[in-house]
C-alpha cells in the first residue's frame, strides 16, 4: 500500500505541486519561444515528454553500470539519442509541427527539466518510479505550455486551434504574441498557480464555551444554553 502511494505521488507531483515550468521555473526558453499557438505548445510538450520518459527509463536501468565520472556525458548521449529519434518522427509524420518548433526541438537535449530529472531522480531510483516521474513531469510541462499557448493565441491572434474567436478575431491584442506579452502572460499564470498552490484551508476555531466569551451575544450561545 505504501509503495503504491509512493508511486502515485511520483506520477502526480509534477502536474501542480512540482510543476517544472510554473513552480520550479525550468524550461523557460521553449515555454516563451514556441507558445504563440496552443498546438505548438502541445507538440513541444509531448516531444519533451517522449524524451523525458525514454531517457529516464534508460538511465535508471543503467544507473549501476554507468561510471560516476562519466555520468554527465553518458546522460547527454542518451538524451540526444531520443531527441534525434523524436526529430525524425516529427519530420516524417508531422512536418508542419517540426518546422514550427524549429531549433527548439533540437535544444530539448539541453533542457534543464530533462537533465535535472536524470541527475536528481532517474540515476537514483527504480525504473518504475523513474518512468512515472517522467510521465508526471511531462504532463505538467505539456499542460503549462498548452495553457500558455492558449492564452497567447486567443488574446493575441483571436484564434484557438485554428478556430476564430468571436470579437477577439477582429481586434486581437498583438502584444500578446510578442516577447513582452509572453513574459506578461507567463508571469500572470505563475502568480495564479502559486496562489492556488499555497492557498490554506480555513481553520476551525475551537469553542471553549460561552462563559467569558465576548462574542456570546452575537452567536446566540446564551440563548442556546437557556
Amino acid at each position: 500500500m505504501a509503495e503504491n502511494k509512493s508511486l502515485t505521488n511520483e506520477l502526480t507531483k509534477g502536474i501542480i505541486k512540482e510543476n517544472p515550468t510554473l513552480v520550479m521555473l525550468l524550461g523557460m526558453c521553449p515555454t516563451l519561444a514556441v507558445t504563440t499557438q496552443a498546438m505548438n505548445g502541445i507538440g513541444m510538450g509531448l516531444a519533451t515528454t517522449f524524451v523525458l520518459l525514454g531517457s529516464n527509463i534508460v538511465i535508471s536501468a543503467l544507473r549501476k553500470v554507468i561510471p560516476d565520472k562519466v555520468r554527465i556525458p553518458a546522460f547527454i548521449v542518451i538524451i540526444a539519442s531520443f531527441v534525434t529519434l523524436i526529430g525524425f518522427l516529427l519530420e516524417g509524420f508531422v512536418p508542419s509541427l517540426y518546422k514550427s518548433l524549429g531549433i527548439y526541438l533540437t535544444l530539448i537535449t539541453v533542457n534543464c527539466i530533462i537533465f535535472g530529472r536524470a541527475e536528481m531522480f532517474a540515476s537514483k531510483n527504480s525504473i518504475a518510479a523513474s518512468a512515472l516521474d517522467a510521465i508526471g513531469m511531462g504532463i505538467g510541462f505539456t499542460l503549462a505550455l498548452l495553457l500558455m499557448g492558449s492564452v497567447t493565441e486567443i488574446i493575441g491572434a483571436g484564434q484557438w486551434m485554428g478556430m476564430d474567436i468571436p470579437v477577439l478575431h477582429n481586434s486581437p491584442m498583438l502584444l500578446f504574441i510578442m516577447p513582452a506579452g509572453g513574459f506578461f502572460t507567463l508571469g500572470m499564470i505563475i502568480a495564479v498557480v502559486n496562489k492556488l498552490k499555497n492557498k490554506k484551508p480555513p481553520q476551525e476555531i475551537e469553542c471553549g464555551g460561552c462563559e467569558g466569551c465576548p462574542m456570546a451575544d452575537l452567536c446566540g450561545g446564551k440563548e442556546s444554553a437557556e
